[in-house]
């Protein structure tokens, strides 16, 4: 068991430090709320979200809803929706204001919850790694082995998300200045990634 737990954690860590707009969007939270407590919702919608996916691609069945073709762009569409309100708010966004208009900036818990779970749910990267890399790297193993690979892949993801909404925490204390680049930044890496999905969707 500790060698398919191991192997959980290896392959998870490979797969979630890459920047996407998932990790964009967490270290975003971390640098821009008022109180590190605050980016909660968003670091822990990521985490189930990711979560949810890892059971899905674990069990088996996230492969037989995308196999629906219609399901698979709609959900894409309804991302690309998502994606683009978001890269909208970011870059409004004033993590520079002092006081007060810093607090206001700072998107509120029920946002963080929905952008969070667009960005974790309906990314087709996400979505294809998990399933083609653990789902596919689960099947070799069964019983407690499974579950120790599929609780190590649950629990990088959990860690990486806290120390990203950490490491922009520090970086405001360290270097208030270059929140508002970050959130520019941001916004257009959140575009991007719009402007990818909508390339998805018509292909």
């Amino acid at each position: 068991m500790l060698s398919a737990f191991i192997h959980g954690l290896v392959l998870a860590l490979g797969l979630i430090l890459p920047l996407g707009v998932q990790n964009v969007f967490i270290f975003n939270q971390g640098a821009v709320q008022p109180r590190l407590a605050r980016a909660l919702p968003a670091v822990l919608t990521a985490a189930c979200c990711d979560a949810l996916l890892i059971l899905l691609a674990v069990t088996g069945i996230s492969v037989a809803v995308l196999a629906v073709s219609w399901l698979r762009y709609a959900l894409l569409g309804v991302g690309v929706c998502f994606l683009l309100y978001m890269g909208f708010i970011t870059w409004r966004s004033r993590g520079d204001a002092p006081g007060e208009l810093r607090e206001t900036a700072a998107i509120s818990p029920r946002e963080q919850v929905m952008f969070a779970g667009s960005v974790s749910l309906l990314n087709p990267h996400a979505i294809m790694d998990t399933v083609g890399v653990i789902g596919a790297s689960s099947l070799q193993y069964a019983g407690a082995e499974k579950m120790g690979f599929t609780a190590a892949c649950i629990l990088v993801s959990f860690v990486w998300f806290v120390f990203l909404a950490v490491a922009g925490r520090v970086l405001k204390e360290m270097k208030p200045g270059f929140i508002p680049v970050l959130n520019k930044l941001s916004a257009f890496f959140i575009w991007a990634s719009a402007v990818y999905m909508t390339v998805l969707l018509l292909e």
